[in-house]
């Protein structure tokens, strides 16, 4: 995916983004019979930003937001747990990462692949922000 340019002053240069891309899991999702049943992938996609500047300062991992931990938290709550509806999924994904304090903003997409006939997969986006400290 390219990068576009960015105006620079609306460019916060303390702000880190990190992007978990095409997280798949299997998980109990939906509402007929065998979607209950079986397990069926969904693919997570996530953007983060957190205030880095003692990560970049202090290269320290103290410092930084640890998208691992997160990532390991996501994959642990959707494989865990049984979701009727995607949007539900996708809202305790989006506040299992608001979770973490130095998050500012959240954005989590969720797919379906399959889930209609003609189409690759459906998907649910949320988003979320807090006011910066």
């Amino acid at each position: 995916m390219p990068l576009h340019a960015i105006d620079d002053q609306h460019f916060d240069h303390g702000l880190a983004t990190i992007r978990i891309k095409n997280l798949r899991l299997r998980t109990h999702i939906g509402i007929k019979e065998e979607e209950i049943a079986n397990r069926q992938d969904v693919v997570i996609n996530a953007v983060i930003r957190y205030r880095a500047d003692k990560a970049v300062a202090f290269n320290h991992i103290e410092q930084a937001l640890n998208y691992r931990i997160i990532t390991k938290q996501v994959i642990a709550h959707v494989e865990e747990n049984r979701f009727l509806l995607l949007e539900r999924m996708t809202r305790e994904v989006l506040d299992l990462i608001m979770s973490h304090e130095q998050v500012l903003t959240a954005q989590v997409e969720i797919d379906k692949p399959h889930a209609l006939r003609f189409a690759d997969s459906v998907s649910i986006t949320l988003s979320e922000s807090r006011k910066p400290r």
